[in-house]
């Protein structure tokens, strides 16, 4: 994988999570929709972009600190940092 090595969090990464259901786990609760969906290379949560109307996966990252997702839209291949405020291509 294609890592920048002035993110130690996207270095250490050796297997990515990716999602078990394209769905949003926290919208399904709601009956809420959403625009596309990331995944925590923490924990493994499949939630909902910032173009979603609940921005789940940005709330996610400012209540557990898990810093780096991947995107979960099919041919879509990168990793952003929200810690480092870094994006990379995988």
């Amino acid at each position: 994988m294609h890592t920048d090595p002035s993110c130690s969090h996207i270095a250490a990464i050796d297997q990515l999570k990716t999602s078990k259901d394209y769905v949003c786990e926290e919208c399904i609760k709601t009956g809420d929709e959403w625009v596309h969906l990331r995944v925590c290379q923490t924990c493994g949560a499949t939630l909902c972009c910032d173009d979603s109307p609940n921005t789940h996966m940005t709330k996610h990252y400012h209540t557990s600190h898990h810093p780096l997702i991947i995107s979960a839209e099919p041919g879509e291949r990168w990793l952003w940092c929200y810690k480092d405020r870094l994006f990379a291509e995988y």
